[in-house]
């Protein structure tokens, strides 16, 4: 039964608070026009409401703060890092760790270690750091993620499934001898926390692995995913989130994760592997550009916490229970009062469709920035673009990438926010939605030549 079809409560009490101020309508507009209208460049002082991401901002339990504690500082051969291995290998089951400042340190290390120039790269839709970092490397993203994605009002339980013809088709008109790996997103972020099926993912293996090309997830929201197909996927019901994890990844030759989602953590990532020789390779990049095998570039304290992170996780299902049930108690509030979101609702967040909602607004002066810069106007509530301005330039010509979806992200950090705050949330984008027409496009002042969501600034247009 769906979470947010009977009551239900938060697996934990909480313990310590941090106050949080609401700010008045002209604190917010002076401090919107001095961040440019780039709810990155927002300071965190002035926003009430923070769903700007789910990365990194979590709250950690009392049995991981108390982990920090006991976190070994040693240089080289930490004991927090041995407890890592082990937390990765029993809940994951890769053998080789390779830890990493965040993320994207893996997707680098990754990237570096298997494109060659003029490769390609299959994909269940692109990420921004992931696609970088493949492009940095001298290949190049393909899309093969199901067609339903790509459409906020298709119901399709896996949207974030690989469409098995596309991946066929590439692999016939490049060759496999061009595609090192495919890179496999759960629960993918840019689809609006999409989850893909086990029978899919178990297929895109077999048709990989036939023509010897690695499998690679993104593994950060495998938790998340392993939650909806239990949840949706004849067979797995009675079975737990954990076992469902470890099945996830026993299809995959090694994954890339960021710590801080599923894990529980402030920092933190890695690269895990199978083969030990991709492992030497990837552990020679780590010390060159993250720091020694055995931390790579997290504290001792911060691997501790990781170690417990992992393991809380999954303990039982309760804790991703709550997680999702948050996300689909604010999704079902603005469902039932008609604003377009993503649906099914995802696992980290709701995605409001801004062309939806902004039709006056060209494509090219970026619906879903404005939308964002306006919700943060009305309410302080700060969530995120992710378009067109997210989704860059094509290398070649010059010109904006211009994806099918244009959506404000609003995701949940994890053991963070009371339904209260999710009312609060709800009132906020129905409150915007009353006047869409008040929103005007925006136009940018400086545009970084990548990743320019993080950095960028913009002006309304006149």
């Amino acid at each position: 039964m769906s979470v947010s079809h009977h009551s239900w409560a938060e697996p934990y009490k909480i313990k310590v608070v941090e106050p949080i101020r609401m700010t008045t309508k002209e604190e917010r507009v002076a401090a919107i026009k001095e961040a440019g209208y780039n709810s990155f460049l927002l300071r965190a002082d002035d926003v009430y409401i923070d769903l700007l991401t789910d990365s990194g901002t979590s709250a950690m339990s009392d049995h991981q703060w108390a982990g920090m504690m006991v976190g070994d500082e040693a240089y080289a051969g930490s004991r927090s890092f041995y407890n890592l291995v082990s937390a990765v290998e029993d809940v994951y089951g890769y053998e080789e760790l390779i830890p990493t400042h965040q993320g994207r340190g893996a997707e680098h290390i990754l990237s570096q270690i298997l494109i060659k120039d003029g490769d390609y790269v299959p994909g269940n839709m692109y990420f921004t750091t992931t696609r970088f970092h493949q492009e940095h490397a001298g290949g190049r993203f393909v899309d093969v993620i199901v067609d339903e994605a790509h459409d906020p009002a298709s119901l399709h339980p896996f949207k974030g499934n690989i469409d098995l013809d596309k991946l066929r088709k590439l692999i016939d008109e490049v060759g496999a001898d061009k595609i090192p790996y495919i890179s496999v997103e759960t629960n993918v972020n840019m689809a609006g926390g999409q989850p893909l099926s086990m029978a899919n993912l178990k297929a895109t293996a077999e048709m990989c692995h036939q023509n010897g090309i690695l499998v690679m997830l993104d593994a950060t929201r495998a938790l998340e995913n392993a939650w909806f197909i239990k949840q949706r996927e004849a067979g797995y019901m009675e079975k737990s989130v954990a076992e469902i994890v470890r099945e996830i990844c026993s299809y995959s030759d090694g994954a890339t994760v960021s710590s801080k989602k599923d894990n529980l953590v402030n920092i933190g990532g890695f690269l895990a592997l199978r083969d030990p020789e991709l492992a030497k390779a990837a552990r020679a990049m780590l010390v060159a550009f993250e720091g020694l095998h055995t931390y790579g570039g997290m504290s001792g304290r911060d691997m501790e916490a990781l170690a417990r992170g992992i393991r809380e996780m999954v303990e039982t299902d309760d804790h991703v229970h709550a997680r999702v049930g948050q996300v689909e108690y604010l999704g079902d509030a603005l469902i039932k009062a008609g604003v377009p979101i993503i649906r099914p609702v995802g696992g980290h967040g709701i995605f409001i469709d801004a062309k939806a909602i902004l039709p006056h607004i060209p494509h090219d002066q970026f619906p879903a920035q404005a939308l964002t810069a306006a919700l943060y106007l009305a309410s302080g509530v700060r969530g995120m673009e992710r378009g067109v301005v997210s989704a860059g330039r094509d290398k070649v010509t010059g010109d904006h990438h211009y994806p099918k979806l244009e959506l404000v992200r609003l995701a949940i950090p994890r053991r963070v926010y009371t339904q209260a705050h999710m009312d609060v949330t709800a009132e906020a984008v129905i409150g915007v939605l009353e006047h869409p027409e008040d929103v005007t496009g925006l136009r940018f002042t400086y545009e970084p030549e990548s990743l320019r969501f993080f950095q960028a600034r913009f002006e309304p247009v006149s």
